[in-house]
């Protein structure tokens, strides 16, 4: 426990593991956005008899649907309730009666389970947009609230940039997941999916003020000779609260994801990356960074880029 900042680079090395493969993911194929952001029709249907996807995908393939993805959300074991998602389909209009017509043909339909929404792909482009800048403003915001939070010490940007990079590390780890999930089983992103987005952020800057915030107070303690040491003490302080805390949370998740409803597991599973990912950045990832700067690691791996050439081997920082 006491040399946990000594193994900083093993740390920053399982963070790049658990980045790569889902990185590049993102830059292969991207996310598979939902009828939200690219715009199309949510229809869901409930028929009285167990009903197999791929006869529903046949039937939307001879209406001129073959992109329609199909996903059983039943819930019960006497009906089976599907969600599809395809192009644009206009409530009322004589295309939806005619597949309405054909899917009763493989079982009664229930009418009041059935919902239609539809969303215009020009809606889906402001929601797309609006869901970047919200993100951009919370880290915008997060920054300058932890610099003005940590002003008494002498580097407050400092705390704020290793905390939104702890946070960027959690939103990538989530959103390289996903990438990959809609890439080998068809999971979309969907508005919802921004919500578990933007939480998964304030989590992880929650957590990582905790580790902060004991930092700050034992270096005005001076606890110890030098401020690896500092940041070694306030983590074992407050590692068994973190871990404690984020256990009890994720316990919640799994719950909800192995026995909730099935239109909310994509929204769950999200949580539950981001909550456990947050954990991870706030102790072994956010305060090493710290350690790294005040040792003057990261100046040095920079300055190798602008031809300086390696400084000398670096004392370990005293408190200043």
């Amino acid at each position: 426990m006491d040399r946990l900042a000594s193994k900083r680079y093993l740390w920053f090395a399982l963070s790049l593991i658990a980045i790569i493969p889902g990185l590049v993911s993102l830059i292969l194929f991207g996310l598979r956005f939902g009828i939200d952001f690219t715009g199309g029709t949510a229809w869901e249907i409930q028929f009285d008899r167990q009903v197999s996807t791929e006869s529903i995908k046949s039937v939307l393939a001879s209406n001129d649907h073959g992109e329609a993805l199909v996903q059983n959300i039943s819930e019960g074991a006497n009906e089976d309730t599907f969600l599809i998602r395809m192009r644009a389909l206009a409530q009322g209009s004589s295309e939806k009666q005619v597949l309405t017509r054909e899917l009763s043909q493989l079982g009664e339909l229930n009418p009041a389970r059935e919902s239609l929404t539809t969303v215009g792909a020009s809606v889906g482009d402001e929601i797309r947009n609006r869901a970047v800048l919200a993100v951009a403003v919370a880290s915008i915001g997060i920054l300058l609230y932890i610099a003005w939070a940590f002003r008494n010490t002498q580097n407050p940007f400092l705390y704020g940039i290793a905390a939104i990079i702890a946070m960027l590390h959690d939103a990538v780890i989530v959103l390289g997941i996903f990438s990959i999930l809609g890439e080998i089983a068809n999971v979309e992103i969907d508005a919802l999916f921004v919500t578990a987005l933007l939480t998964v952020i304030g989590f992880s800057v929650h957590d990582t003020i905790v580790v902060f915030d004991r930092i700050r107070e034992n270096l005005g303690r001076q606890v110890a000779a030098n401020f690896e040491e500092v940041v070694n003490y306030s983590i074992a302080q407050t590692l068994v609260r973190s871990v404690n805390t984020s256990l009890t949370v994720v316990f919640t998740l799994l719950a909800l994801y192995l026995f909730g409803g099935a239109t909310t597991r994509e929204f769950v599973l999200a949580l539950l990356i981001g909550v456990v990912s947050g954990t991870y950045s706030s102790i072994f990832n956010a305060s090493q960074i710290l350690v790294a700067w005040e040792n003057g690691e990261i100046q040095r791996f920079f300055g190798r880029f602008r031809g300086r050439g390696p400084d000398a081997e670096p004392s370990v920082a005293p408190i200043r």
